[in-house]
């Protein structure tokens, strides 16, 4: 499933990314009040502009109700159990949302680009995401996955102008993976054939425009929290038990 960028003209991208806050804010309070969970991913390589809407999303909802988990690798995770085991630790609470920058996504796309995990384990990981993802579905979960699409040299050049700035620099952690390389495209191919499901559809955000993107990601979130979040408040209860 495509998400189109909404066309801004110049300087209209805050005023639409205020806008959008104030908006996802709004959609955000039926979720806590219903206690309703949901579940964000941020997907994309590096480079593709996740970050910059990450911070507007952040900005967005009500801190008290939204935990972001980042997701790096990590060499003991084999001999602590299922590699699905951290996930189930960080799922939301009803009424809160899990915020996934980078997911159990990385392991079908930078591990096993990277050589990190053997190409017969990679089917087996396709059943068992599908199979966690439907439990979360069948749960009452909300899942938004959000997969951040830019081109080779649109990453290579914003990943250039990171290595110019010594913070970045120190912060860079994760080895990068050029989406121009023949490995990374059939890993993505297989991604999409594989894990987009109609409980848990992809929405591909076109990021060779970092604030055009962003726009296009909060769009898509809000889309999905208008359909999916009651309309109405729920009942109250009052003292004698009988809903006011």
């Amino acid at each position: 499933m495509g998400v189109r960028t909404p066309i801004a003209k110049d300087g209209d991208h805050v005023s639409a990314l205020a806008a959008l806050r104030e908006h996802l804010f709004e959609l955000q309070q039926p979720q806590i009040a219903h206690g309703r969970r949901a579940i964000i991913l941020f997907e994309g390589p590096q480079g593709a502009g996740k970050k910059f809407a990450l911070r507007q999303l952040a900005a967005a909802f009500d801190p008290c109700h939204y935990a972001v988990h980042c997701t790096t690798y990590d060499r003991r995770e084999a001999a602590e159990g299922h590699w699905l085991a951290r996930f189930w630790r960080q799922l939301p609470v009803a009424g809160n949302t899990a915020i996934f920058f980078r997911s159990w996504y990385r392991r079908v796309l930078e591990d096993r680009i990277l050589g990190r995990v053997d190409e017969q384990s990679i089917a087996r990981a396709f059943d068992e995401i599908n199979e966690f993802e439907a439990q979360q579905r069948d749960y009452g979960t909300l899942i938004v996955k959000l997969y951040f699409d830019v081109g080779a040299d649109e990453q290579k050049a914003r990943l250039d102008e990171r290595a110019e700035h010594p913070w970045a620099r120190m912060r860079r952690g994760d080895e990068a993976v050029s989406v121009g390389e023949v490995a990374y495209g059939h890993a993505l191919d297989e991604l999409r054939a594989n894990s987009d499901t109609r409980w848990s559809p992809w929405r591909m955000i076109d990021a060779n425009d970092e604030k055009a993107a962003s726009i296009a990601a909060l769009s898509a979130i809000a889309d999905a929290w208008a359909e999916a979040m009651p309309s109405e408040p729920p009942h109250v209860i009052d003292a004698s038990g009988r809903a006011a």
